[in-house]
């Protein structure tokens, strides 16, 4: 009889579906491991891209019409647009002058 304190040693042969199962674990560790370092590194090397763009500035001179509210702002090339809370479109050239207004359906 063995004494209960000191552990079997354990069998050194696993059961072919147990070593399948091994297998199957050590795949997915290094997949896993792969698609993290992955990431990381698109990460890493797409970020300086986007830190390298300046942000878009209102021109010199930029003012709403008298009453007008801002309550969303979007830049495209050439020209800006500002929905107001009274809805309306304004879009402005980049010089800073209403170039459109557009009413909006609340």
């Amino acid at each position: 009889m063995s004494d209960p304190a000191t552990p079997e040693a354990p069998d050194p042969a696993l059961p072919p579906s147990l070593r399948l199962l091994k297998w199957l674990v050590i795949v997915l560790t290094l997949t896993m491991i792969g698609g993290v370092i992955t990431v990381v590194a698109l990460l890493v090397t797409r970020m300086p891209q986007a830190l390298g763009t300046p942000a878009p500035s209102l021109p010199e001179g930029f003012a709403l019409p008298d009453g007008a509210r801002a309550q969303a702002v979007t830049f495209g090339e050439g020209w800006i647009a500002v929905v107001t809370a009274d809805d309306r479109l304004l879009v402005f050239g980049r010089d800073g002058r209403l170039r459109q207004e557009v009413a909006l359906e609340p």
